[in-house]
C-alpha cells in the first residue's frame, strides 16, 4: 500500500510500526495521545478534523507562536484534513480512509459514528482487518453510552476527587486529566495487542476503551480495597493509608518527600537522621507499627529534618539509599531529568517550522521513535491526502 507520506514526498515513519496507516476520527486528548504514541512507534497517522478543528485548538492560554500548546502536546507526527462529514463528498472521503486504514481510533459518543457509516461494523464488513478502537466515557451500555465523557467527571464518578485534598479539606481534581491519558494508554495497549493477532489470523477486532472502567483499574489498591475487602478508602491529604513515611515532611526550608517502603529503608533512614533507635523502637520496627504509629513517628522524624535544608538531606538520604525528593515545579521537573541525562525535550519537525515537545517515554534499542513531523495546521495536509484516497489503492493494507 501506497500511504500518504510516499505521495506527499514527505519520510515515512521509521518504528517498529512504520507502514501502517492510521485513522484518528479522534479528539480533545485520550484519543489524540494514543494516536500520537502509534504515530511516535511509526505508523503514519491522518487526523481527520471537523471544519472548526479539533478542539484544543482553541483551548489557551498558553500558546507558542499563537497556537494552543494543549494542542501541540499531543498532536506532533500527523497530517490533517479538514471534512464535515455531514457532506456527502466529505463523508466519502472519510469513508475511503477507514476503508485503507490498519487502525481507526475514535472518541465520539457511543454509535456517533454509525450515521456517516464509520462505525466498527460497517468499517469492518469491508475492511475486515482493521482494528478500530473507540474511547467513550463509561463504555457502551444504556445507561452509560450517553453520558459526556469528560475527565473531571470521571475523576468525580469514580471516587478519586474524595482521595485526593486535605484530609479536612474540600475535594480535588488530579492536576492533570489523568484518566483521560490512562485511557489513551489502555487504548494503545489495546490496538497492539489485536495488532499481534492479526499477525496470526488476519483478522482486526473492534478494540473498546471508556474512562470511567481506566480509571477503577488505575485506582489499584483503592479499588481492591473495595472490591477485596469491603474497605471505603477515604481522603489522607499526602499520606499513604499504608505505608509511613511515604509523604513530605518538611525540612529547614521546604518539604522533602520521603518514601521508606519496607523495614531495611527506615533503619537506613533514621541512621542518616541520627537517630538509629527508632529502627528497634517496638512501636516503629515494621511497617504495620510505623503505619498505625504514625502520629507519634512523625513529629520524631521531623524534629531532625527541620535542622537542615531540603537539598542536604536529599543528597544524605539518596546516598543511603532511600527514595526521596524535592516538591518540584513542573519547569524543575523537565530541568532534573536532562540533568539525570533523560534528554526530555525533543525537537519535532525541521527548520522553522520546528517545535519543541516532550520525548516519547519508551525507550527501543533498535527502532527508536522519531519525531518527523511537527503538529499539523487545521487541514494543513487536506489536498494531498484527498488526492492519494482519490487514486485507486495499489496494494493490501499491512
Amino acid at each position: 500500500m501506497t500511504g500518504p507520506a510516499a505521495v506527499s514526498g514527505a519520510a515515512p515513519g521509521s518504528g517498529p510500526l512504520a507502514g501502517l496507516l492510521v485513522a484518528d476520527f479522534s479528539r480533545v486528548l485520550a484519543g489524540p495521545y494514543a494516536t500520537m504514541l502509534l504515530a511516535d512507534m511509526g505508523a503514519e497517522v491522518v487526523k481527520v478534523e471537523g471544519p472548526a478543528g479539533d478542539d484544543t485548538r482553541s483551548w489557551q492560554p498558553p500558546v507558542r507562536d499563537g497556537v494552543s500548546t494543549y494542542y501541540l502536546g499531543v498532536n506532533r507526527n500527523k497530517r490533517s484534513i479538514a471534512l464535515d462529514l455531514k457532506d456527502p463528498d466529505d463523508r466519502a472521503v472519510g469513508q475511503e480512509l477507514a476503508q485503507r486504514a490498519d487502525i481507526v481510533v475514535e472518541n465520539f459518543k457511543t454509535g456517533g459514528l454509525a450515521r456517516f457509516g464509520l462505525d466498527y461494523d460497517t468499517v469492518a464488513a469491508t475492511n475486515p482487518r482493521v482494528v478500530y478502537a473507540s474511547i467513550t466515557g463509561f463504555g457502551p451500555q444504556p445507561g452509560g453510552a450517553e453520558l459526556p465523557g469528560y475527565d473531571l467527571i470521571v475523576q468525580a464518578i469514580s471516587g478519586l476527587m474524595s482521595l485526593t485534598g486535605d484530609v479536612a479539606g474540600e475535594p480535588f481534581r488530579a492536576g492533570i486529566s489523568v484518566f483521560d491519558v490512562m485511557a489513551g494508554l489502555h487504548a494503545t495497549i489495546g490496538v497492539l495487542a489485536a495488532l499481534n493477532l492479526r499477525q496470526e489470523t488476519g483478522v482486526g477486532q473492534h478494540v473498546e476503551v471508556n474512562l470511567l472502567s481506566s480509571a477503577l483499574s488505575g485506582l489499584v489498591n483503592h479499588a481492591s480495597a473495595v472490591v477485596a475487602g469491603g474497605v471505603v478508602p477515604f481522603r489522607m491529604g499526602n499520606s499513604h493509608p499504608s505505608l509511613f513515611p511515604y509523604e513530605p515532611l518538611p525540612c529547614a526550608d521546604g518539604d522533602l518527600i520521603i518514601t521508606a517502603g519496607n523495614n531495611g529503608q527506615f533503619r537506613k533512614l533514621v541512621e542518616v537522621l541520627g537517630v538509629p533507635e527508632l529502627a528497634d523502637d517496638p512501636r516503629f520496627a515494621r511497617n504495620e507499627d510505623r503505619t498505625v504509629n504514625r502520629a507519634e513517628l512523625r513529629p520524631l522524624l521531623v524534629d531532625r529534618l527541620r535542622t537542615r535544608p531540603k537539598q542536604d538531606w536529599f543528597a544524605d538520604i539518596i546516598a543511603a539509599g532511600v527514595p526521596c525528593g524535592p516538591i518540584n515545579t513542573v519547569d524543575q521537573g523537565v530541568a532534573f531529568a536532562e540533568r539525570i541525562g533523560l534528554e526530555p525535550v525533543v525537537m519535532v519537525g525541521d527548520g522553522e517550522a520546528a517545535v519543541p515537545s516532550v520525548r516519547n517515554p519508551i525507550t527501543f534499542s533498535e527502532t527508536p521513535a522519531d519525531y518527523r513531523l511537527p503538529p499539523p495546521g487545521l487541514d494543513e495536509h487536506g489536498d494531498e491526502l484527498r488526492r492519494w484516497l482519490a487514486t485507486p489503492e495499489t496494494g493490501v493494507a499491512g
